[in-house]
């Protein structure tokens, strides 16, 4: 109960809510401690300070010394800076799920309805529930239903992979952000399923195509936009930074087509194909120009549709989500100088592991920051710990850094390329290990000589190229 009672309270001085007006304090008896507060600082002679996390209570003069007794201010609950970190976590985990239950009860809604069978008279009936379904989303996006897009929606909801679940918890970390740009750029929340059919929200996705992160930015198109891209920075991996890209991206294609169809179309296979399309077929939406796209742009849209749907409607076919592998509570540092990601590491509670997946644009493990500042992001659990232990930190450059404290050497090192080792644990696979670590399976199998994905052994050391 005192928890529950730290996190309300928590909760009510992060979003700033007047306490008195919700009635939690008496006003009548605020005033008298208000009183008494301030004929304790007038005998000391000591103007307030709103801020102070301690209240003077007595004061004993003696002609040597002034003895102050003190007491615990009420607001602070005595926690120590870690113990508000904790519960600033806990309270932004428990809001991140009440927000994400209230948006499916209020909005979304269920109406229960399961179709069984593959006939025609229940395929007739699917497609009315479906193209149902979609109607009631009312999106400044045209979400068209037809029996490209029903095969689209098929794959998602019946697949026993338990993608749309992994989606589902990641969908917590990344679409607040992912929608917090889009609405400052006044552009249709919708297109947060982008990085559903991209990456699957995988910052560490690689494409055969060699497109990178989140949004599967190519490296020209990244550095277009804005995006480092070099031996020991990504930022098409950078959450952040690739979503600012991708929605400035976006805003460009809509300019040029001036419908959505056309520029989520553009954004997979590129504005100049879309012009070819539009040009030797003479229609004006994605489904006039259908048949004139490349291949797998055809399906791209179709996709982008039924992923919305998934997301959406998962209640309706029996999915859950699964737990996001990474903590939703987050904030940012900015880091000045150059740093290993093991200096921190090896200094408070946080697993490499972890700073991998939460800054997987920095390649090497190194911020470069010798010239300019970079952010690390950190869970909010320990954002107090780095703080306390920053000097510790910085102290270990010379233990971790040795070859990168020059900076014409982090200069040299950004043109090299990258590679790691894995040795396989029992029951691991080559599609697990190319999810861990952003790439495809043929590349793994390419880079060690694999002729047979399924043969391989619990030992065996596998090169991959970052």
């Amino acid at each position: 109960m005192r928890r529950l009672l730290m996190l309300l309270l928590l909760a009510a001085l992060t979003t700033n809510t007047a306490l008195a007006a919700d009635g939690i304090f008496n006003r009548k008896k605020e005033r008298k401690r208000n009183k008494r507060k301030t004929e304790q600082v007038e005998a000391v002679k000591v103007s307030p300070e709103p801020q102070k996390k301690q209240l003077a209570e007595e004061v004993i003069l003696t002609p040597d010394t002034v003895a102050v007794k003190v007491v615990e201010n009420d607001i602070t609950l005595n926690l120590t800076p870690d113990q508000v970190d904790s519960l600033i976590t806990e309270w932004r985990e428990l809001r991140e799920g009440v927000k994400y239950d209230e948006y499916f009860k209020n909005f979304i809604g269920s109406d229960s309805i399961r179709i069984e069978g593959t006939d025609s008279v229940a395929n007739a009936e699917r497609d009315t529930l479906y193209a149902r379904r979609l109607k009631n989303l009312v999106s400044p996006i045209p979400l068209a239903y037809n029996y490209i897009v029903r095969a689209s929606i098929d794959r998602y909801v019946k697949s026993t992979s338990g993608t749309i679940s992994r989606i589902l918890g990641l969908s917590q970390v990344y679409f607040p952000l992912i929608e917090d740009e889009l609405m400052k750029a006044e552009l249709p929340i919708e297109l947060r399923a982008m990085p559903i059919i991209e990456s699957a929200l995988q910052v560490n996705a690689v494409s055969r195509a060699g497109a990178v992160g989140l949004w599967q930015f190519m490296p020209t198109t990244g550095k277009s936009y804005g995006l480092e891209v070099n031996s020991l920075v990504d930022e098409r991996r950078d959450p952040i930074r690739s979503t600012y890209a991708a929605v400035r991206f976006l805003k460009d294609l809509y300019r040029m087509f001036g419908d959505w169809t056309l520029a989520i179309a553009a954004y997979n296979c590129g504005p100049g194909n879309v012009n070819k399309a539009i040009a030797r077929s003479g229609g004006k939406t994605f489904w006039e120009i259908y048949d004139y796209l490349p291949r797998e742009t055809r399906g791209y849209v179709p996709a982008f549709i039924a992923a919305t749907y998934a997301f959406n409607y998962h209640r309706d076919h029996g999915i859950e989500m699964t737990k996001a592998p990474i903590p939703i509570a987050l904030d940012t540092i900015h880091i000045n100088r150059v740093m290993h990601l093991e200096q921190i590491a090896s200094t408070i509670d946080v697993n490499m592991e972890t700073l991998r997946l939460l800054n997987p644009q920095y390649r090497a493990d190194i911020i470069p920051a010798s010239t300019k500042p970079y952010t690390l992001i950190l869970p909010q659990r320990y954002v107090n710990q780095y703080i306390e232990h920053e000097a510790e930190i910085m102290g270990k450059d010379t233990v971790y850094l040795k070859e990168y404290l020059n900076p014409a050497n982090l200069d040299k090192k950004r043109l090299e390329r990258r590679e790691i080792y894995h040795r396989i644990k029992r029951g691991e696979t080559l599609g697990g290990i190319a999810r861990r670590y952003g790439v495809t399976v043929s590349q793994l199998m390419r880079w060690n000589g694999i002729k047979n994905a399924s043969r391989i052994r619990e030992g065996q050391r596998l090169r991959i190229q970052k």
